[in-house]
């Protein structure tokens, strides 16, 4: 029953003249309620606060329950906030990748993807390298752009303990894609590592100019004085 709470809450929350240009700006066939960020995670936080999961298994039904049932771009939205839960902390482990899987498949647009890359993913991969680089490795090679994509940017928020091989190896098979999320990601991923290490973004760079997009190495150069 707590899709129909979730629904209740943020239609109660949004707002309806605003709800169809958010929908264009983000070209999404589901609609929204018109429920802007800040007040979303209000939302969610009311809504979950007494929400009861002490296993993992619980915790992904009720996860799986609103992304599958969900009719309003916002109630996906939630979904993501929940797997963030603090009190899952737990139950960020391998096991939870085919989730993570689905969501990604499913979702198929940025705004579901680099939430979870970045912020679901990047942390397991943290906590457990060898069965998440496997993973990564072969989703860099998938037909699924979107895994692909994610397996570029999971490492975003890394900085000196980005795993450049990882990186690299993540990236080379979407060298040649002329897939712009793919080469957006591609410059995002060196963009943010560049913070790091300037010299070595632009060695690879160079090394790499004849495969890299332009917008891809527009994108690594950015803040590259």
């Amino acid at each position: 029953m707590l899709l129909p709470q979730l629904r209740r809450a943020l239609r109660e929350a949004g707002d309806p003249v605003k709800a169809p240009a958010m929908q264009a700006y983000m070209k999404s066939a589901m609609p929204y309620h018109g429920v802007p960020t800040p007040l979303l995670r209000q939302v969610c936080k009311a809504t979950f606060a007494d929400v009861q999961f002490s296993t993992a298994a619980q915790w992904q039904s009720l996860i799986l329950e609103i992304w599958r049932g969900a009719r309003f771009r916002e109630e996906r939205y939630a979904c993501l906030h929940l797997a963030g839960d603090k009190r899952a902390r737990s139950f960020q482990t391998p096991v939870v990748m085919r989730m993570y899987e689905e969501l990604i498949v499913t979702g198929a647009w940025w705004d579901y993807v680099d939430d979870i890359a970045s912020h679901r993913i990047g942390p397991i991969l943290k906590d457990y390298p060898k069965p998440i680089q496997r993973k990564m490795l072969s989703w860099s090679r998938s037909n699924d752009l979107w895994k692909r994509r994610t397996a570029i940017l999971c490492q975003l928020g890394f900085k000196a303990d980005t795993d450049l091989g990882l990186l690299y190896a993540c990236i080379e098979p979407s060298l040649d894609s002329r897939e712009f999320f793919l080469r957006k990601a591609i410059g995002w991923a060196l963009r943010q590592y560049a913070w790091t290490d300037g010299a070595e973004v632009k060695r690879y760079v160079r090394v790499n100019r004849g495969r890299l997009s332009v917008l891809s190495v527009r994108e690594a150069l950015k803040n590259i004085g």
